[in-house]
């Protein structure tokens, strides 16, 4: 897999779990509503995932040292990526109720970032423990914080 591929592969699953799974939880709490989280999900699937290829598209850009081609395949797989990663969580709730979908999607949420970091630390040669702890504990944070504002949310509307 070259370097492009690479990029984007670990923007688009990082990003395409960590985001869905912060939407879904900050969804259900304010909503309670399975449709509402399924668009949110299709939502982030679409729009967000072409966001975030054309941010790094532009990042990758600014650096003036990756040719035109380079910059197209991180951008394309950036996208493909980050879609994937995203639309699969809608699986679980077309599957389970609510409640049961929500912590599927987590607990698929978590293992890919922990498989992910694994890899990332073997090939990195970092301790491997290190960069899940690391990579989890952010999970975590972008999962309570969601929580927390979709509670705020709830109370005010």
């Amino acid at each position: 897999m070259n370097a492009q591929i690479r990029k984007g592969l670990g923007f688009g699953l990082t990003s395409g779990v960590i985001t869905t799974l912060g939407l879904i939880v900050g969804l259900d709490v304010s909503t309670g509503s399975r449709l509402a989280v399924i668009a949110g999900i299709l939502v982030i699937a679409i729009a967000d995932s072409l966001s975030d290829a054309m941010g790094i598209h532009i990042s990758e850009e600014a650096t003036y040292k990756k040719t035109t081609k380079q910059i197209w395949e991180v951008t394309i797989a950036t996208f493909l990526f980050k879609f994937f990663f995203a639309i699969i969580f809608v699986v679980p709730f077309l599957l389970f109720d609510l409640l049961t979908a929500i912590y599927l999607s987590i607990g698929w949420g978590l293992f890919l970032i922990v498989i992910y970091s694994y890899d990332l630390g073997v090939k990195t040669k970092i301790k491997p423990y290190k960069v899940i702890a690391e990579h989890v504990f952010l999970t975590f944070v972008v999962i309570v914080a969601s929580y927390l504002v979709g509670k705020i949310a709830a109370m005010l509307i």
